[in-house]
């Protein structure tokens, strides 16, 4: 069976769309790809972020909930999402850039730099070395050698930890390629996009989800075949999955794992151009 592919997205909250879409279009110079609504809740919009062509693993997106409360880190919880940029000297850029608009942020340390969106959200860049990413965005406010090139990894807090895992190691082919504080997974290839992080905080509160929080990951599969056959291998571990759900630009499949966090196996395919031609992506809803 394929090995999962790494990451295919991640799906994220907000209470503000307008606002949102300035922040992660505007400030991060991301491009939005699909303008659309939650097909579970019609009433919310869905907004996909992602590079020039909506790339898989590129993909960051957001459910707009303006009447959530506001997003409780704790046990279970997701976050900070890590966004990937070419090299050091993009997260300098970016370090001033954050200065000079008022974003949240740390200073670069460890290849990271640490910031958050107005509501909160928990996010890092993370310098990639030069591994590829996904297709500049020529009407980015952000020069393409700084450019988010695509999602790196997440980083998630989990009620079972063991159990959990166990589930990534035993049932989903990840590999543990760090241990401590915080425990780095590893899937398919490795490398940039398919990084996992578990945090095991000493002390920690109850996570309850909302507006400035992570809703899922999603990992990659490239096609409905390798998609039936990990539901199935799933489901041999005991677990429960929803059944495969046409979600259009991908088909989904979504389960929690022990610890509480949602997961989904998306398809690469096909793709966002399935009802929009590359150059008139997200001006429609």
């Amino acid at each position: 069976m394929d090995p999962l592919g790494g990451i295919h997205h991640v799906t994220a909250i907000t209470g503000d769309a307008r606002a949102n879409a300035a922040f992660y279009t505007g400030i991060l110079g991301m491009r939005l790809v699909k303008k659309s609504v939650n097909q579970d809740d019609v009433s919310a919009y869905h907004l996909f972020y992602a590079d020039a062509q909506g790339s898989p693993g590129t993909d960051l997106t957001f459910f707009d909930w303006p009447m959530t409360p506001a997003n409780q880190p704790g046990v279970p919880s997701m976050g900070p999402i890590a966004l990937q940029v070419g090299s050091l000297e993009a997260l300098d850029w970016w370090q001033a850039r954050f200065a000079e608009r008022g974003v949240t942020h740390s200073e670069p340390g460890n290849r990271r730099l640490a910031f958050a969106d107005p509501e909160g959200q928990r996010l890092e860049l993370v310098a990639a070395g030069g591994a590829p990413g996904g297709e500049p965005w020529l009407q980015s406010p952000v020069p393409a050698a700084f450019q988010v090139i695509g999602l790196h990894g997440v980083t998630l807090v989990s009620a079972r930890p063991q159990q959990t895992v166990d589930l990534l190691t035993r049932v989903l082919g990840f590999r543990q390629t760090d241990e401590g504080v915080r425990e780095v997974f590893e899937a398919g290839g490795g490398g940039p996009g398919t990084e996992l992080i578990l945090e095991r905080p000493i002390e920690v509160g109850m996570g309850k989800q909302g507006r400035g929080g992570v809703h899922h990951v999603a990992f990659r599969v490239p096609d409905e075949r390798t998609q039936l056959d990990w539901l199935q291998r799933v489901r041999s571990a005991g677990l429960q999955t929803t059944d495969v759900i046409d979600r259009f630009y991908f088909k989904s499949v979504y389960f929690r794992e022990p610890g509480g966090n949602l997961f989904e196996l998306a398809t690469d395919g096909p793709g966002f151009t399935v009802d929009e031609p590359v150059g008139e992506l997200g001006q429609r809803l």
